[in-house]
């Protein structure tokens, strides 16, 4: 089974080879690996062409932001299965993929998520937080609950079928693709019990309090475009439900 693995760039020289280094280590085979680079100025490129025995497709122009990217790399996708490996991440072993690609050759896994850890961005040992997922169940995006998009790979078919990211959303697309996918068409999940990637804290939904509360507006507004009844404290419960993170 082939799989797709999209990293989207802007200007990431000083994080991406750890990035692309933890892909060489998974040993995978049939690894569609995808680069969508937004036009960097600052060496990304060069440490891009310095790596491309790992590195199937690229590209590099301007782009609307991440979420852009993503599309990017989904249309330029070819593998039954895609993910997502950011710029500031890694995974968190070499083993990760190579347990993606086995869950995934049961066909009654359309969509898969693990678990996560905020690493600082300085001292990647250093770990910040701890977001333990667990299995899905009807009842838990109404919780506050979601998977950690980073650990979130998804049969092709589905984009095709149910969209891509919603650009409209600045930066909830992640939030508005799961809950579509997962809550809206009842795709059925696997929940890989793994802390699958380390991911370097400053994320575009959390690097302000202002952003913090656009990210919650736009959760809202995820359920209504999705025709979905959201309850009053879903919106509350969300960001609050990520608070034991931090002492796990």
């Amino acid at each position: 089974m082939k799989l797709s693995l999209i990293t989207t760039t802007f200007n990431s020289a000083n994080t991406l080879l750890d990035t692309i280094q933890s892909v060489r280590s998974q040993g995978i085979n049939e690894l569609e690996y995808i680069i969508v680079d937004g036009g960097s100025t600052d060496g990304t490129l060069e440490l891009i062409q310095n790596n491309r025995d790992v590195i199937s497709k690229f590209i590099s122009e301007p782009d609307n932001g991440i979420y852009d990217a993503i599309n990017k790399g989904i249309a330029m996708a070819t593998g039954e299965v895609v993910g997502l490996i950011h710029s500031d991440d890694f995974f968190a072993s070499n083993q990760v993929l190579g347990k993606v690609i086995e869950a995934f050759s049961d066909q009654d896994v359309d969509a898969l998520y693990g678990d996560l850890q905020y690493v600082d961005r300085t001292d990647s040992t250093k770990v910040v937080r701890n977001w333990k997922s667990k299995p899905y169940s009807d009842g838990l995006f109404e919780q506050g609950w979601m998977p950690a998009h980073p650990t979130f790979y998804l049969r092709r078919q589905y984009f095709k079928q149910f969209g891509v990211y919603d650009t409209d959303f600045y930066t909830s697309a992640d939030y508005e693709l799961m809950l579509r996918m997962l809550r809206k068409h009842k795709l059925r999940s696997k929940y890989l019990p793994i802390t699958m990637v380390k991911m370097r804290v400053g994320g575009q939904s959390n690097v302000s309090l202002k952003n913090r509360w656009i990210a919650n507006q736009e959760d809202v507004r995820a359920w209504e475009k999705n025709g979905l009844q959201i309850k009053p404290l879903t919106r509350w419960l969300k960001p609050l439900s990520k608070i034991s993170q931090f002492f796990q």
